[in-house]
This record gives C-alpha cells, structure tokens and sequence, in this order.
C-alpha cells in the first residue's frame, strides 16, 4: 500500500462527510439541481415540465433537464438554443439576487441539521456538510440484532426525534454498483469476540458510510417536502470525493463511494483509484485550469490543442487522472518541479499528487456570519477604450456596494428603539442598519487578451493580473446613495488603480474584469465570530438590561405605623427624664438635629480641649538661642548647628 493510499484511509476512518448539489458522511455534498432554472421554478411550478433556460447576456447559464432532453446544453449561444428547441422558455438570471436570497435560506435550512455547525457553501448551489458526529452517535446506539428496524437520531436530547431505516443495506446508489468480496450484513462483524481479532477498518467504514447514505436521504426528502427543491447527493469520508461521486448518479438521486479506499492486500484495488482514474484532470477538484494545461503538456510532451469558438478554453486533450499517476517516473517531487512558476506554492506538485490518489485533507469550514470576500466580475468579447472599462467599472461596483450592504449589514435594532418611538413604525429604507464587518482590502483584477499573431491568430491565456488597495472609509456610510458611492469609488480609487495594471494609455484589451473587497474585520459584537464587545450597544442596552435591579428614590407618605402618636412621644420623653440633668437638655432633644447631646454614656470634654488645624503647627520647642520653633527629635541637631557654625 502507498504512502498516499495509507493517509487517506486513515482520514476516511475518523471523518464522514456529504456534498450537497442541492450533494453529504461522514463527508457529505449536496449539489442543488440546475440552480438557477429550479429557482424559477420554484416561484413558479408549472415551468418544471416545460423546457426553462436561463439567460445572461448572449449565452444559456443554465437550464432544466426538459431543456436538456430537448438537446440544450450550458453555456449554449441563445440563437443556437432556439433553433434547437423553438418553444424553450427563457428567462433573464442577470440579476442575482433571487438566487442569493434563496441560497442562504436553503443553506440555513441543511445547517439546522448538522451538530458541528460544520457546513461549507461553495457557490449559490453546492454545500458540504461534515456529520461524522452524528453517524458515530447512530452507530453507538445501533441495535445490530436489529438492522432492518433501525432508528436513526438527529437529536442527542430528545430520543423521538429521527426516522426509521433498514441499517442493513445502504441508501441510493453506490460505486461500484455490485462489489464483490467481503461485505458486513451485520453489525456482528463488527464486534470483537474471543474468538475473532479487531474489526477491519473496511468494515467499519463500510457501516459509517451506511448510516450517513440514509441521513443523505432522508435530508433530500426534507428538502423537496419543505422547501420544494431537488438535490444530488455524494457521500464519502472527503470534499473531494463526496463532490466527485455526487456527479455519478443525476439528477435527484445519490451515490455512495463504498469501501476498500486502499489497498488492503497485493490483489485488491482501491475503490478510490479505480473512480478517480476515470477523470480527466480538469474534471478533479483543486487542479484549475493552469495546472490542468502544465499537466496535460508534460503528458503530451507539447502544447494542448484547443477546441476553435470557446471562450474559456476548452481542449480536446482528453489526460486522465491514470495518465498522469502511472506515467513513468512521477511522483510528488516531478509535479513539484512541472507545476512551479511565479507566485505558486512549494508544495503544490505534493498536493496534486494527494488529490490525484484521492487524498483531500481540507476541513468542512464551519458556518460563518460573513463571507471571506465579496467578489463581481464579467467578462467580454471586447473591452478597449477607457469610456467602457469606466462604464463597466461603475456597473461592477454599484453591484459590489449592492451586495456588502446585503450580506455585510444586519438591522440596528438598539438604534431603532432609541431613535424614536416604536409606535411610529418608519418606512423600510428608513431603519437603521449596522455593519458585522468591514473588508480591509479593495481588489481589482483584468484579463487581458494575448496579442495578435502575424498570421492573424490569437494565443490564449488564462492569466489575471490584480492590484490591491486599502478599502476607503466612505464606502461604509449607509446614509449615501449607493450610486453616488460607486461612483466616488470609481472615480477617486479603481480608476488609478486600472492605469497602475495598464499604464500604457490604449492597446490593452480586455476579456474580463473583477472587482472585489476581501480581508474582513468582524465588528464589536456579543456573537462568537465578534471582533470584541461592542462598547456602544452595550451602554444603550444598559437601562433595559439593569431594569430588575434598578433602585428608585421617590417620596413616598410613611405608614400609618411609622408615626409615632403623641402619648407615645411624652411617655418616651418622661423615661428619658432620669438621663438629663434639666428641662434645658430635654428642649435641646426637641430641637436641632445638628446639636449634640450628650446621654449618661457620652464622656464631655471641655471645647477648648479640640485642636484646630493652626494648633498642630505650633506644636513643638523653641531653641534658646535663636527662637526657632521645631519638633523635639530635632532640637538635638539644630543645637549642634549653634555649637558648630564652621
């Protein structure tokens, strides 16, 4: 067995994860099927059995699997769309924000399910969720008399709430679709008794990864009955392979990648290499399309040919992932040294090596409030002259502006309350909003096209240059237009910052231009991912949260019982007779509260007896020679003095 093979069968024992397209176990991933088109259909359902296609720009981002049916493909030029299927409908996805909006409520709906808070979103439509914790939880409590009569838990404390499974079988679909060999039917196999040695590992993933294929099913049902989507499934113990084998098995269903994922002796193979090696190397997570083109160059021992009309740079190179493994003389070290270039990690050629093996060690990200960066871009068929690149600019950052203030901004509701009276509701556009973080670092990135060849042909490329900035402090003001924002932006900042990437005043041409803020600073808050305590809120919360233990001093009228009656007074004046020597004393208790009295137990002392402050600085002996007045322990060394005067 392979270095390589034994590090990822080690991490596929400890971890259970699922991709979620709408793809998840031990590491699970949902893949939300054709996102943009099923949000349309969502809002309205009778476009679900018609052909639906997306539209940005001139192309289709997206459509449905009726359109597909129908010969539509992503990625698809409209004109070419309607000649194939004249009675597709096509709607406008330019703007966002209904995708957003029913991203997040998608995504907060999977999270509530996830124990570790342990759920990644990767675009609009793919989240991954780590449930190792909750397979392991299932697996401990599992009767394995009982396998087909299994219930699994999805709440520690409250053992009613969960489904019914047959543990004895796995959910969906799996790869290899019928694996010969060695296969648990119960849970005894996993039981050490006297009489056997240690369960294998094999073993023991195999009813992991069991148990996480009918919570993947289960979630997928929740989400089609709750929130009427559809979702592809992946369930392995990585990012990697759960969102490879997602892709197996489309669309609404789910495909588990089952055991060995290594070599467990010198006849058997890994599952994992057996579905990896299949893949072309563009096709794997993690090998973009620079390392991919570097790979498939060393492979082919020259320059990939391209397919003529794509925009992104498609190749009819098809070099999988075997190609690269079992070509003579590879290992980690060679990819080191043909995937090295400016600005690349050391370790890269190590890292592809892993994924290639289908090794993946990043961790599923938990929740966060904020995204790590907020980025726009588009891209073009021609962008020349310094008019379209400002035109484009004010378009990217109006957009960009737009989006911070949805995803980086949350309600004031302090601010709300102590501005004015909560009975005079204002208008929407009035309430105060505050920021949860504030981007440190203002980016701008083009794509320039390589220059005309002297037969007339164009080279393609895949470079981005970038320059980077301090976000200016006016870009938080909510109380400005968001259009005058952008502008300012535009004008004052990004501006300089394009002829710093292109100083030359024309012949650029560009195909794609980004604009992004990243770096976030979480603000004060009371949350876990807050940047400190927030000062302020705290003090304008402190009357509503001090308001139990609050003391009021208001004048209030005594208790009838606290006044004492006349008899009373006189009958205590007359036992007090005794303790004063006249009636005098007796008026001076009737009177001022200031004055003082005396009692048998109070000892007088004469007034004069009192020093007052100027007494204390006489106080002392005066030298019989000069009359200087000083403190006694003194008087022996100034006595002296006079005895000596050298």
């Amino acid at each position: 067995m392979t270095d390589i093979a034994r590090k990822y069968l080690a991490n596929g024992v400890c971890r259970a994860l699922g991709k979620w397209k709408r793809r998840s176990v031990e590491d699970g991933g949902k893949d939300y099927d054709c996102f943009y088109a099923a949000v349309f259909e969502a809002e309205n359902p009778v476009l679900k059995s018609l052909p639906l296609a997306v539209q940005q720009k001139h192309i289709i981002v997206t459509c449905n699997y009726e359109a597909r049916r129908r010969g539509l493909h992503k990625l698809q030029l409209i004109k070419e769309a309607r000649k194939t299927c004249p009675d597709v409908i096509i709607v406008l996805g330019e703007d966002l924000t209904r995708f957003r909006n029913a991203s997040k409520d998608l995504y907060k709906f999977l999270k509530s399910f996830v124990w570790s808070q342990k759920a990644e979103r990767l675009g609009f439509d793919e989240v991954f969720l780590d449930v190792t914790d909750i397979v392991d939880y299932n697996l401990d409590v599992l009767n394995h008399n009982s396998l087909p009569d299994s219930f699994f838990h999805l709440d520690r404390t409250d053992p009613t709430i969960g489904f019914t499974y047959d543990a004895s079988c796995f959910a969906g679909n799996t790869f290899p679709a019928n694996l010969e060999g060695h296969q648990p039917q119960s849970m005894s196999a996993l039981i050490p008794t006297s009489d056997t040695s240690e369960p294998s590992t094999t073993d023991r993933l195999e009813i992991r990864l069991r148990l996480g294929s009918h919570l993947a099913q289960y979630l997928r049902r929740q989400l089609e009955e709750q929130k009427g989507y559809t979702a592809t499934v992946g369930i392995s113990t990585n990012k990697l392979l759960s969102k490879l084998i997602g892709n197996v098995n489309k669309p609404t269903n789910q495909t588990t990648l089952r055991p060995p994922y290594g070599s467990i002796s010198d006849n058997a193979q890994s599952n994992v290499l057996d579905f990896i090696d299949g893949h072309d190397i563009g096709k794997i997570p993690g090998i973009g399309c620079k390392l991919s083109h570097k790979l498939r160059s060393h492979v082919l021992r020259r320059e990939p040919r391209f397919e003529e009309g794509l925009l992104w740079g498609g190749t009819k190179e098809n070099v999988k992932a075997r190609d690269v493994r079992r070509l003579p003389g590879m290992s980690p070290e060679v990819l080191n040294e043909v995937l090295k270039g400016p600005g690349s990690h050391r370790d890269t050629g190590v890292k592809v090596w892993g994924l290639l093996h289908g090794v993946d060690d990043s961790d599923v990200a938990k929740a966060r409030t904020v995204p790590q960066q907020i980025s726009i871009e588009d891209s073009y068929l021609r962008l020349d002259t310094l008019t379209q690149i400002h035109k484009e600019l004010l378009t990217l950052t109006t957009s960009l502006i737009r989006r911070m203030h949805l995803d980086l901004t949350e309600t004031d509701e302090d601010e709300k309350v102590s501005s004015g009276d909560e009975d005079n509701k204002a208008d929407a556009t009035d309430i105060p909003r505050r920021w949860l973080a504030h981007p440190r670092v203002l980016r701008l990135t083009t794509r320039p096209r390589p220059p005309i060849r002297a037969d007339g042909t164009r080279g393609r490329t895949f470079k981005r240059i970038s320059r980077s900035t301090a976000v200016p402090s006016f870009i938080f003001k909510l109380t400005d237009g968001i259009e005058l924002i952008a502008e300012k932006l535009v004008n004052e900042v990004l501006l300089p910052l394009f002829r710093k990437l292109h100083p030359e005043p024309s012949g650029w041409d560009l195909s794609l231009v980004n604009v992004a803020v990243t770096d976030m600073m979480e603000t004060a808050s009371d949350g876990k991912y807050g940047g400190g305590r927030d000062i302020g809120r705290m003090f304008r919360r402190q009357d509503e949260v001090l308001k139990e233990w609050k003391v009021e001093d208001r004048d209030m009228a005594p208790s009838q019982h606290e006044i004492p009656s006349q008899h009373k007074a006189e009958d205590d004046l007359e036992m007090m007779g005794n303790d004063y020597e006249n009636e005098d004393q007796i008026n001076v208790r009737k009177g001022s509260e200031d004055e003082l009295f005396h009692t048998q137990s109070t000892v007088v002392e004469d007034a004069s007896q009192w020093d007052s402050d100027d007494d204390e600085a006489q106080i002392g002996d005066a030298c019989n020679i000069c009359g200087a007045t000083m403190p006694s322990f003194a008087m022996v060394a100034h006595e002296r003095f006079h005895l000596n005067p050298d």
